[in-house]
Order: C-alpha cells, then structure tokens, then sequence
C-alpha cells in the first residue's frame, strides 16, 4: 500500500503560530509537483502560497477557506489510488497536531542582541549543520523579518544568520554614517563579534549594494554573493518610493507606498502595513530614515555603485530580479559583472524573495551548494 502524505501548515519565520487559509489553488484529484502553489494562507504579517514540499495526488482537502489553524495543522493529504478511502478517513481522524514543545519559545530565544561599535544590534541564529553560515542583509527601512519565507529554507542545510541594520527593526536607532561603505564596515565587525569569519552572503536593495561592498572591501570574508533586487549596479531609484516611504503619516498614505513593493499589491495587509508604521513611530527613527535616504540616495539616484565594481572579484555572483521591480529596475540586470549567474523571474516586484520564495530558495540553495 502507497503512503498517506500529510499537508500541514508551515511555519514562515521565527514567529508565526497560526495561519488563516484563503483558498486552495488546486482541486482534489490533482496530480501534485514538488514546489507547486497548492494553497493560499494568511499570516500575521503578509500573505503567501503554500508549496508542495512532497510529489503526490491530492486525495482530500481538509482546511477550508477562513479556518485560523495552528503551525503544523493537517491541511490536505496526498495518496496514490492504491490507497483506499477509509485508509484516508482513519488518517484523519487519529491526526494529532505535533507538540509545539521547544518551538513555542523559538521567536523569542531565536533573536540576539551583540554591541558593535557601540550599537546595539538584533540578530537571529538558526539552521543545520557545520556548513559556512548564510547571512542575510534586509534593505533601506526593512528588518530580518524580509527574509520571513527564505530562513528555513536555506537552514536545512546551513547555519542561517539574519539582523536587524542599524536605525533598522529592534537594532539601535543610531547610523555609523549615511553610506554604503559605512554599513558594509559594521556588517564586517559584526561578523567578527558574532565569530563568524566567513560566509555566504544574500543581500535585498539596499542590502545588496551592502553585500557587495563588503566584497570588494574584504572579499577573503565571502564565500558566496547573492543580490536580490540588488542596489548598487546603477544610477536609477524609485526616489517617489523612498520620499513615500520616510514621510507618509498614516496608513493611509503608507499602504500604496508598500504596495509598490509588490508585483501583487494584496499582499500588503492590514498587518504589515501597521508592522512598519510602528517602526517608523519609535523615537528618531524619522529623522534616522532621512539622512540615511539623503547620503545614499541624493538627488534620486544612488551614490554608490559597488555592484558595478565586482569584476574580478572572487566570491561567486548570483543576482536575482523581479520583472515588476518597481523600486530597482531590473534592467540593471544587464550591468551583471561577466561570469555572473542572472535571473529575472517574472510575476514578482521588488520582493521577489517573498513573493517567489520557492524560485528564490531552489537559486539560493544551488548558490550556496556550489
């Protein structure tokens, strides 16, 4: 007899407990591929596809559209038709939801605090094995949590490492200097304060141009670069969305500012939308946002280019592009140093790690793998 294949609900990052389900993508009956979208679900802070982590067909559909279910609650279940149907029905019913057990403190004792250079910053450590860690550098008015669907992913094989910039997230509201250079100078010595001498770097936006700068300055220090939506490989930036960004005093104004992050403006919440406008209400972070926007996007473009200057550079280069990328044009694609690995996928804005996790984690994996 063939096995039943459980469908569960997934746990996206270090805090997710629950999710809502909006509706399933595929009918029962299906024939199932591996990282296939077969369900919708909504979580505290942004909405995404469930994929297919196993081959199989989909036998029975057991969450229905607005059920709020637990991390790890059977969704659906996959069986060959050898498999009878009372096989199913007896599944089930003595289906118990796994012990949360040490997960239910994972978000909280998952998250960090180290002083470098005098500033206090918020990290997250996670992931399997010995390998050469993954850190993972968020862009302009981001946090850790960016990287929501690509942690555990890349952790399956990695030890992962995600934090909080300065004047970023929880990290303190304080900048070592309004430049790409500045960051990148305490991303290294964070890296050393956390005894992390190398790894594989994976930078978003202003992330990215990070990542790359820290290349060129100590490129001994990168195993790998992965730039997504990646500044720094020419001059054009969405200045509308920065300006829309730093200013807008409510949500009101702040929801079509996000919006354009996204390729599918409906991802952008209620929730997510409240996540940022409380970030942007603590104590000088205001004030943090504008210089930070002035010094590394003056005059509308950007002032700093290392993207451009990786020739030669040692590290492998993978760049990932959503086609829709309304903040960083993805035509900037075609300044992609010689030897580099391109890929632009299509139906994804600037988020693309969010709203093409699957794509992003399968290109990040071979990256780190190779």
């Amino acid at each position: 007899m063939s096995a039943i294949t459980p469908i569960v609900m997934p746990k996206w990052g270090l805090e997710m407990r629950e999710g809502t389900i909006v509706d399933w993508l595929v009918e029962e009956g299906a024939r199932i591929a591996v990282g296939m979208p077969i369900l919708d679900v909504e979580t505290d802070k942004i909405s995404n596809s469930v994929e297919a982590p196993d081959p199989g067909l989909l036998r029975r559909r057991i969450a229905r559209a607005g059920d709020l279910l637990p991390v790890k609650a059977l969704l659906g279940v996959l069986a060959e038709p050898d498999v009878p149907d009372a096989a199913i029905d007896a599944f089930i019913a003595g289906y118990v939801v796994p012990a949360a057990g040490d997960d239910a403190d994972e978000g909280e004792s998952a998250y960090r605090f180290i002083e470098v250079d005098g500033l206090r910053l918020r990290h997250a450590r996670k992931g399997a094995g010995e390998g050469t860690p993954v850190l993972f550098i968020h862009g302009f008015g981001g946090d850790l949590d960016n990287w929501l669907f690509n942690l555990d992913a890349l952790g399956e094989t990695n030890p992962v490492i995600a934090l909080d910039l300065p004047g970023h997230g929880q990290s303190d509201v304080r900048l070592p200097g309004a430049s790409i250079g500045a960051l990148a100078a305490v991303v290294a010595r964070f890296m050393t304060a956390i005894e992390v001498p190398r790894a594989h770097l994976v930078g978003h936006s202003m992330g990215g141009a990070i990542a790359a700068q820290l290349a060129l300055d100590a490129g001994d220090r990168v195993a790998s670069l992965s730039l997504i939506g990646s500044a720094g490989f020419g001059a054009e930036i969405n200045r509308g969305y920065i300006d829309g960004f730093v200013s807008a005093p409510s949500r009101r104004e702040l929801k079509p500012v996000l919006e354009q992050l996204f390729a599918d403006p409906t991802l952008v919440n209620r929730q997510l939308v409240d996540d940022v406008l409380k970030y942007k209400r603590l104590d000088g972070v205001a004030a943090l946002l504008h210089t930070l926007a002035d010094g590394v996007f003056p005059r509308g473009e950007q002032a700093e280019q290392p993207g451009r200057r990786l020739d030669g550079v040692t590290p492998p280069l993978l760049l990932i592009w959503g086609r829709e990328d309304r903040i960083v044009p993805a035509a900037h694609a075609a300044h992609a140093p010689k030897g580099a690995k391109v890929e632009v996928l299509d139906g994804a804005g600037h988020m693309v790690q969010m709203e093409k996790a699957g794509e992003v984690n399968k290109l990040l994996k071979a990256q780190v793998a190779g």
